[in-house]
């Protein structure tokens, strides 16, 4: 165990951690050492390391576990020290309450005798300051001011305070105007309305007026469920009236629809998305679009009325007090949100399916796994039967890619456009976890580990159904990214990182992908060694009726053709574009290596030599299907290499000579010669010396 703690150093890297467990393995390194390279001595090496890994590892586990339960039981002591304090807290609060309750009994009987007393001084007061303001304002009607106070400079504070009660009058008169006013606005008076306004114009009072209209033209406004489409409709009748009635419109009817944002639009949307906030994130943000949406629909719309020279920074400043609180929080809420609706879809899914999702391991033990997976193709650990499910699921993708566009829709409205490309790649992350990662990219090592071994007998590959969804679904995450992503993206810094993503996403993908590809290729060629050791007898090229022979190919030949072509048919459904002829080429290739090699195990007669061609033909008959040149190419010459199986002695040097045969190395066409039964007796190999 030391020495694999010691082998573990950081930083740690997977090829040099091999290179130092071989070099330490007597007979293990790259050139042997001082002793021979013995691989059954390394094999058995990495499979005790990889025990002493898996040791290590529960090792690690135990402490952590006792770590946990020590803090848990620290986190119970302290909850109880804290509750402790709370009731503490809670009675010395009881007290305070009690306290403040007696202070304000003696307060309120003090108040009381205090308005006894001022309820018998009161009206004595009022009088006496009656009959002097009525006295002082004689003297302003007369225009004769004889009263000392407003004759001696030392009293200019009385005459202020009279000048300010006086005043007083004034305002009843424009109280009275408003009032007014408003009579005539109930009354639909627009002359009149005209005629006061203009009057009031000169007073203080002139705003109030305004605010009383803008209050009044909104009573009855608000009938329906619609409170933007009742604002758009009020806001057009009013801008009708308000250049017939006041002298600065304009300025009318910019108070009106400030008047408007600040408490009717303002109190809808805190009532709409307050009551979702908490209890339900989904309908949150959905409402949240749709309301953001729909004002600056509105904002839009009342542009086409006066409203000053700036108009749209007064309408965007009006939103932006709205929602810039709603706002702030949005991209959280918006990620907490995608992030666990995205797991919740993901365990439906395997929910549905009776699965337990297997824990993929990370960091350096699966990455040791993953590079000596890659570098032997073998597999690491049990073979899965998935009884040709291939966990991945059309339904699951598009719900994922649905929650993933409203999100690309709500960040592009709601987000700030400095934040826009920084919110959008965050939740394209978000994406690229659930959907590449923990779907396709768990789909595929589940497929992986699934893949059975070259030597198994009738064995079933599901691989490439595997392959054929992921494609599919890969093509809609592509379509998403170009869509959906690339607007938000394609001007900012965060282009580079997206694309730096996905490619490195593919990538990722497309290694495992060759990776089962080529384990099922090699299961699909163990799977024709097997029917051709089954079915082909060395009779089948040497009978013993040479007069005989009523077959026009033997029995394994046929049943490998049909087997070849119903695995040529699984690759063309599960394949598309290029990749189809790439794998079949490779398919093709290792057809042909495999016959080549298996016609070389026998010796052939003459009749036995005839059938083996006849062999042949229908391996490249089957090979046709394969709609590749390079694989037709090759199985023409295996066809032209085996009629030297047949041919006249004497005709030997000149079908060695032939166009297929001419560029081939003198020692296969011998090799092929040897396996004439003949080849002594007629002294074949003098043609090759």
């Amino acid at each position: 165990m030391a020495t694999t703690a010691q082998l573990f150093e950081e930083p740690f890297d997977a090829d040099e951690y091999i290179e130092r467990l071989a070099w330490r393995t007597p007979g293990g390194g790259s050139k042997g050492g001082a002793e021979a390279f013995d691989p059954k001595r390394l094999l058995e090496e990495f499979e005790n390391h990889i025990e002493e890994l898996k040791q290590l590892d529960e090792k690690i586990q135990r402490r952590v576990e006792k770590l946990e339960h020590q803090c848990h039981r620290e986190a119970k002591e302290f909850a109880h020290k804290v509750q402790d304090l709370q009731r503490s807290n809670q009675v010395a609060f009881q007290h305070f309450q009690e306290l403040d309750e007696h202070i304000s009994y003696v307060a309120t009987k003090v108040c009381h005798l205090g308005d006894q007393l001022e309820g018998v001084n009161t009206p004595r007061q009022r009088a006496v300051e009656a009959q002097r303001l009525m006295t002082y304002f004689n003297e302003f009607l007369d225009g004769d001011l004889r009263s000392d106070v407003f004759n001696n400079p030392d009293k200019i504070k009385e005459a202020a305070d009279i000048i300010q009660k006086l005043h007083l009058i004034y305002h009843d008169l424009e109280r009275q105007l408003i009032q007014e006013f408003t009579a005539a606005q109930r009354r639909g008076e627009i002359g009149r309305m005209r005629e006061v306004a203009a009057v009031l114009l000169h007073f203080k009072g002139y705003a109030h007026c305004v605010d009383v209209y803008i209050k009044q033209c909104q009573e009855g406004a608000y009938l329906r469920n619609d409170v933007f489409e009742d604002t758009a409709v009020l806001c057009q009748r009013v801008n009708k009236q308000v250049g017939e009635v006041f002298s600065s419109p304009e300025t009318v009817m910019a108070k009106l629809i400030q008047n408007i944002f600040e408490n009717k639009l303002q109190a809808h949307v805190k009532e709409k998305l307050d009551e979702t906030r908490h209890s339900d994130v989904e309908q949150y943000l959905k409402n949240l679009y749709d309301l953001y949406t729909r004002t600056t629909a509105l904002a839009t719309k009342l542009t086409e009325f006066n409203l000053g020279s700036d108009k749209h920074t007064f309408l965007s400043k009006l939103i932006k007090n709205i929602f810039s609180s709603y706002l702030e929080s949005y991209i959280d809420m918006e990620r907490d949100y995608l992030r666990s609706r995205g797991a919740m879809i993901l365990q439906r899914y395997y929910d549905s399916k009776n699965h337990q999702k297997r824990l993929i391991g990370t960091g350096s033990i699966q990455e040791l796994k993953e590079r000596i997976r890659q570098r032997t193709n073998l597999s690491l650990g049990p073979v899965i039967d998935t009884h040709g499910e291939t966990f991945l699921s059309p339904e699951l993708v598009v719900n994922l890619l649905q929650e993933t566009r409203h999100a690309f829709e709500r960040c592009h409205k709601l987000s700030d456009p400095s934040d826009l490309p920084k919110n959008a790649f965050s939740i394209f992350l978000l994406l690229v976890d659930h959907l590449c990662v923990e779907h396709i990219d768990y789909a595929l090592e589940i497929g992986l580990s699934a893949i059975p071994s070259s030597d198994a007998k009738n064995a079933n590959l599901y691989f490439l159904d595997v392959v054929q969804q992921a494609n599919s679904i890969f093509h809609l995450f592509d379509k998403q990214f170009n869509d959906q992503l690339m607007p938000l993206i394609s001007s900012s810094p965060k282009l580079a990182e997206c694309l730096h993503k996905k490619k490195e996403v593919i990538e990722q993908m497309e290694v495992k992908l060759d990776t089962g590809i080529d384990r099922t290729i090699n299961c699909m060629v163990g799977q024709m060694k097997h029917i051709l050791a089954t079915e082909q007898k060395k009779t089948d090229f040497r009978p013993e009726d040479e007069n005989n022979v009523m077959i026009q190919y033997t029995t394994a030949c046929s049943k490998v053709c049909v087997y070849v072509s119903r695995q040529v048919e699984h690759v063309r459904k599960s394949m598309d574009g290029k990749n189809v002829d790439t794998v079949l080429t490779e398919l093709g290739v290792r057809f042909h290596r495999l016959i080549h090699e298996h016609l070389q195990q026998y010796s052939y007669s003459s009749m036995g030599g005839m059938l083996a061609i006849c062999d042949v033909a229908e391996y490249r008959r089957c090979a046709k299907d394969f709609r590749v040149p390079l694989v037709l190419q090759l199985f023409d010459t295996l066809h032209a290499l085996c009629n030297l199986l047949v041919v006249a002695p004497d005709n030997l040097k000149q079908v060695c000579s032939g166009e297929q045969l001419t560029n081939l190395d003198r020692n296969l066409l011998h090799a092929f010669v040897q396996l004439r039964v003949d080849y002594r007796s007629a002294r074949l190999g003098r043609h090759f010396s």
